[in-house]
């Protein structure tokens, strides 16, 4: 049997290639032959000699136009019936799509196009011309048949013709098929984006026509992030995929389910009475969150935060109630996880004071108005100055002088965190630098910079460790302290980036511990050297209501995990002496002295140290 031919048309041969390799493995499996011409002249003489199932024609070529070349193809007898494809780069008006049809296009295509469309689009016409050849073999075959063999060549052209029908209706699944692949979601099958922004805006012109109303409820998974660093992807696409039939199953036939990407989900509730809907469906969809997903052996538990938006008195188009919904859930997710907001006006005034923030906080880098400043760590045993911690303000234009735990709770997402680390680290070793290079060298301590990051990077000993080596500084000259909520939450990654740094010389301490809830039993995995004590145990040490016996706990289990202890916001004589008894090793706060700049903490020490000499 012959096999069909496929031609490509297009003058720029880039694009020629790229058609090639979207056809290239079914004509490898000799499904049919791959045929190429670069203009419109040649495509006319690939037709002279060939005939083809399909040719792909390009409409923008110089010279012969593909709709000039349609037309001449069409006009040959011999290939007047060969459908042809348009393809084009350029969206075009209407009259250039009639323009295609009328030169008998049999479909118009845009780039970039989906692969697996044309793939079907171009196996249906393959078929075709299979059946048209197996056909035409059956019909010269019945030619030569006699005259008694008239009723079997009708049952055979009944056959043939059942075969055809069979075709057209495959060719329409096929296309359905290729359909739902632009409006779908291929993870979970739901609704996609783009869909659902079509669907949104039906919805907006149908409650304006009738008067009436709709929901939007905007869920995002509580902890996803955590699920996909410790378990792995898969894990986290088959969650996905679970947690999209529990919605689909938790809500009514008529309400449409949609994915955004990532794992955020979108249900839109139509009809009447659509508050009232969106409130029961809702509740339902926190219940059906509330039972543990069963992924391979393991028992994944995750919940839905979700934010309400309603139509028309929370936004006056799609794109405003989307907003809002996502604002609403903003609110929820703070308040607490896993529970359900409606929208509210307020949350537009604080998205005003976040995006100000962000405005800020990006000045704030970029303008240079951050700056460290350096609290001493005292030894208590023998009073010397073992290290400083270098502590990051800002020079707030409208507020002054800012210390970092007043603003970092404002910091809107995780990237801006991570830059304020690559600051603080950039500026204390540049300082050290300086320090060194004075002559003469002024010996400084170990400087302990904070982490703002909400989780450890695997780049980040890399970039230290290369920034220490850039300033030709020793890794025993900077220590890292780590805010005990990034223990709280730590990553697959978190024991190898502390090794590497440990392992170089680096100084780990976990700093305001005891403040986020964080266990022993987890510094006890990690690579650490010290723990620094929150200061609301030291404040309550002497206080006759058992602080002291909580430090006191809390220095022996650091002692039994081979870890140095520091006492936070030691105000006065008395804690110190407490502190002593207790076995704590150093201490920070306002009796070591109060956290100073680069310039008056070097004065203020060079000034003790002539008073020494002297």
């Amino acid at each position: 049997m012959l096999i069909p031919k496929v031609l490509l048309v297009n003058d720029d041969p880039a694009s020629l290639l790229a058609l090639e390799s979207l056809l290239l493995e079914a004509a490898a499996r000799q499904e049919y032959e791959l045929l190429s011409a670069g203009s419109g002249k040649e495509a006319l003489r690939q037709v002279l000699r060939h005939d083809f199932a399909v040719i792909l024609l390009d409409v923008g070529m110089p010279g012969m136009d593909g709709f000039e070349t349609a037309e001449a193809i069409h006009s040959h007898p011999r290939s007047y019936a060969v459908p042809i494809i348009f393809i084009t780069a350029h969206y075009a008006d209407e009259i250039d799509r009639l323009r295609a049809y009328q030169a008998g296009a049999a479909d118009y295509l845009f780039t970039p196009i989906i692969p697996q469309v044309l793939q079907t689009k171009v196996a249906v016409f393959v078929e075709m011309a299979k059946k048209t050849i197996l056909l035409e073999s059956k019909t010269a075959q019945l030619a030569k048949l006699n005259q008694d063999l008239r009723v079997q060549r009708l049952q055979d052209l009944e056959r043939i013709n059942a075969e055809l029908e069979q075709e057209v209706a495959e060719r329409k699944l096929a296309e359905q098929r290729a359909s739902e692949l632009a409006i779908r979601d291929p993870l979970t099958g739901l609704v996609n984006r783009r869909s659902l922004i079509q669907q949104l805006e039906h919805a907006v012109s149908l409650a304006d026509r009738q008067r009436g109303e709709f929901a939007l409820l905007f869920l995002d998974l509580d902890k996803f992030k955590d699920v996909n660093d410790s378990c792995g992807h898969e894990v986290g696409d088959e969650l996905l995929r679970q947690v999209a039939a529990r919605l689909v199953a938790a809500v009514r036939a008529s309400d449409v389910v949609a994915r955004l990407g990532g794992d955020e989900f979108v249900v839109l509730v139509e009809g009447r009475v659509a508050a009232a809907n969106a409130a029961r469906v809702a509740r339902k969809i926190v219940q059906a969150h509330s039972r543990p997903y069963a992924i391979g052996r393991r028992q994944v538990r995750t919940s839905s935060s979700i934010g309400i938006a309603l139509y028309p008195q929370d936004g006056a188009s799609a794109q405003l109630i989307m907003k809002h919904a996502d604002l609403a859930m903003y609110h929820a997710k703070q308040l607490q996880r896993g529970g359900v907001s409606y929208f509210h006006e307020a949350f537009n005034t604080r998205e005003a004071e976040r995006e100000q923030w962000r405005k800020e906080l990006r000045a704030a880098l970029d303008d240079g108005q951050l700056e460290l400043r350096y609290q001493p760590i005292v030894d208590i045993a023998g009073g010397g100055v073992d290290a400083v911690e270098a502590l990051l303000h800002w020079h707030h234009p409208r507020l002054g002088l800012l210390a970092a735990r007043a603003w970092q709770a404002q910091v809107p997402d995780l990237g801006l965190l991570d830059r304020f680390d690559e600051w603080s680290v950039a500026a204390a070793c540049e300082q050290a630098a300086q320090w060194r290079a004075q002559t003469p060298p002024w010996s400084v301590p170990r400087i302990c910079v904070n982490l703002m990051g909400a989780q450890l990077r695997p780049e980040l000993a890399h970039q230290l460790l290369g920034r220490l080596k850039r300033h030709g500084l020793a890794p025993d000259s900077l220590g890292v302290e780590l805010p005990e909520t990034l223990l709280c939450g730590a990553a697959a990654h978190s024991d190898a980036v502390l090794g590497l740094l440990r392992g170089a010389g680096v100084r780990l301490s976990v700093d305001h511990f005891g403040s986020a809830g964080a266990a022993l039993a987890v510094c006890k995995t990690l690579p650490l050297d010290e723990l620094k004590i929150d200061a609301g145990f030291i404040a309550a040490v002497g206080d006759g209501g058992g602080g002291t016996d909580m430090v006191a706990a809390i220095v022996l289990l650091a002692r039994a995990l081979s870890l140095d202890t520091v006492a936070l916001g030691v105000d006065h004589a008395a804690q110190l002496a407490q502190l002593a008894a207790l076995g704590c090793r150093r201490y920070q706060g306002a009796l070591a002295g109060a956290p100073l700049s680069a310039a008056v903490l070097q004065q203020k020490w060079q000034e003790a140290d002539r008073q020494t000499a002297a």
